[in-house]
């Protein structure tokens, strides 16, 4: 579960040209625009990432007329509570990704320790956009056991990696801005999911659904397990009309496929398999950026994200992906080794 809020130690602070009350401080590989004088190097302070929706509470009334979300109902039930939701801002030219408190802010007994998760503390949760039209239906069950969730963690909160792996080389992918999509075969069933549900595979009313039969996914999911022996799901991004505002300006909904796991070995499958398989079956990949040697700090490979998709020159890419070629587990990640790194004017273009 991701770590929306926790505290963590102001580790730079640095003046914002031709601001008198405001300046920038430094929290993991954040930058975040506060009051000037509010923290000071080394203060520990409750850190709140972007996505966090903090609840309606009068502490937080301060951000009604900049960030307040209604709830999301499904007739009378509450698909998602009202609540301040946190997003990337720029504030005098500066880029504000996140939100600092004092530690006052928590209740009587809490942690206070460096990296302590706060988010239940603060009642927290994440925020989730409405599905789009033509992504609900009806639903089997919550995501399977027995496949592996899509989320990348953003490089911001993995600063000890730059460290740990610098000088080796990773594979750079474009993330692409639609929605998560996994197919499975096993043990002869086909199945479908979104990033958090197992869907009715019969309901074409659902867009993934319409999108497997169309590239007669059971099929070319059965030829990869016949050809390279092992029980498969891709996992792609659905992009086109009707998917996050179709950006891209396509003229059909596509599967761009970034994963390809073994359902066996629980595993993602290492790089040069998963090119293999694709071209196998004809299936597309997400947009390939190239290998590039690690040897940045947080603020290079932020600056390195931002530029234009490869698939619409007018529309600003979501991040870049950094996977390497063979799959290894790290500790700080808490699994396969891979990292995001999100495009800043991505964020404040779309508000996201």
């Amino acid at each position: 579960m991701r770590r929306l809020a926790s505290i963590q130690t102001v580790t730079l602070t640095e003046p914002i040209p031709n601001a008198d009350a405001i300046e920038r401080v430094k929290i993991l590989g954040w930058w975040v625009v506060c009051k000037k004088g509010e923290y000071r190097l080394g203060d520990r302070v409750v850190y709140c990432e972007i996505d966090s929706l903090l609840p309606e509470r009068p502490e937080f009334e301060f951000l009604r007329a900049s960030s307040f979300k209604a709830a999301v109902m499904d007739g009378d039930v509450t698909i998602q509570r009202a609540g301040f939701r946190i997003k990337t801002v720029k504030l005098r030219e500066q880029v504000s990704q996140g939100i600092c408190f004092p530690l006052s802010m928590l209740s009587p007994g809490a942690p206070i320790e460096i990296g302590s998760d706060v988010t239940s503390d603060l009642d927290i949760i994440k925020y989730e956009p409405p599905i789009p039209v033509g992504m609900g239906g009806r639903i089997k069950g919550t995501f399977p056991a027995f496949l592996s969730k899509t989320d990348e963690i953003r490089i911001q909160v993995l600063e000890p990696i730059l460290e740990r792996y610098r000088g080796q080389t990773f594979q750079m992918t474009e993330k692409l801005d639609g929605s998560s999509m996994t197919a499975f075969l096993r043990d002869g069933e086909f199945g479908i999911c979104s990033r958090n549900q197992w869907l009715d595979e019969a309901d074409e009313t659902n867009v993934m659904v319409r999108v497997a039969k169309t590239l007669d996914l059971p099929g070319k999911l059965a030829r990869i397990q016949n050809r390279f022996g092992f029980q498969p799901a891709i996992q792609g991004e659905v992009i086109g009309p009707g998917i996050q505002k179709n950006k891209y300006g396509l003229d059909r909904v596509d599967l761009r496929v970034f994963n390809i796991f073994d359902i066996g070995q629980y595993r993602l499958i290492d790089r040069s398999v998963y090119l293999q398989a694709l071209v196998a079956v004809e299936l597309m990949g997400v947009p390939e950026l190239g290998p590039i040697v690690l040897d940045h700090t947080i603020d290079q490979l932020v600056e390195l994200s931002i530029g234009v998709s490869t698939l619409q020159s007018k529309t600003q890419r979501e991040g870049i992906v950094f996977r390497p070629d063979v799959e290894q587990f790290d500790q700080d990640v808490g699994g396969r080794l891979s990292f995001k790194v999100i495009n800043p004017q991505f964020l404040l273009k779309y508000d996201e």
